[in-house]
């Protein structure tokens, strides 16, 4: 592996997405981002590394697929530069292969013998771009910012699913069961009737869950159960 920091430790980052302490802002705090770039090319990995250094990026570079999948990956915003033509194995090859290992790494192609139809098989699969050899270094970082950019959307996403999930797990059983019934538009005193209580306990379990969920509203709280997977009742 060939690599280059050019700037190192966490940053803090201040989240706006839906936390469950509305009005409370959510500290993400995350390694700085990196790019890996894969291409047989020594003189073109050397290029690549003093672009992507020159925007204050860390940058790791490979001369193999093998060297990169064999090199553990740090839990930070990332994206890949892949070229196609690679040994044994093609760039194609490579984002098939991390796709079933569900690695979600966003990837832009860099390549001096691409064709239409490899490109479009590329753009298919979710590359984010797909750039020919000589390319404008502008284009270059671009792509790179947009892949960033989609890596940290998905992180975020699964920051916010992990927080709900949490919260989920400290609902009470009773809570658990009711949280169906509240989310498809069940009234108190349809609920108490369902699982055989009063109408006031179940209010008191109602204020809970929006307590403990951090939902300030139905609305809001039914957007956090359909981000979870919470399933509107059949009942």
């Amino acid at each position: 592996m060939e690599g280059g920091l050019a700037s190192s430790g966490t940053v803090t980052r201040w989240e706006s997405f839906d936390s469950p302490y509305r009005g409370q802002p959510s500290v993400i705090t995350e390694q700085s981002p990196v790019v890996f770039v894969v291409d047989p090319d020594v003189s073109i990995r050397g290029l690549l590394r003093k672009l992507i250094r020159s925007v204050g990026l860390r940058v790791d570079c490979f001369g193999s697929p093998l060297e990169f999948l064999l090199q553990k990956r740090p839990d930070a915003p990332s994206c890949l530069v892949l070229d196609v033509r690679l040994p044994r194995k093609s760039g194609l090859d490579i984002q098939r292969e991390l796709a079933e290992a569900k690695v979600p790494l966003p990837i832009i192609f860099i390549t001096g013998h691409g064709d239409i139809p490899m490109a479009v098989q590329a753009m298919k699969a979710g590359a984010v771009d797909f750039l020919t050899k000589p390319f404008r270094e502008q284009d270059v970082l671009d792509a790179i910012h947009v892949a960033l950019g989609l890596d940290r959307a998905r992180r975020r996403r699964q920051a916010e699913i992990a927080m709900l999930r949490e919260r989920l797990d400290s609902l009470t059983p009773r809570e658990r069961e009711l949280l169906p019934l509240i989310v498809s538009g069940f009234l108190n005193k349809q609920m108490a009737a369902e699982i055989g209580t009063t109408e006031g306990t179940v209010k008191v379990h109602r204020s809970q869950i929006m307590k403990k969920m951090g939902a300030e509203s139905l609305p809001e709280l039914i957007r956090m159960a359909q981000k979870i997977g919470i399933p509107a009742s059949n009942r």
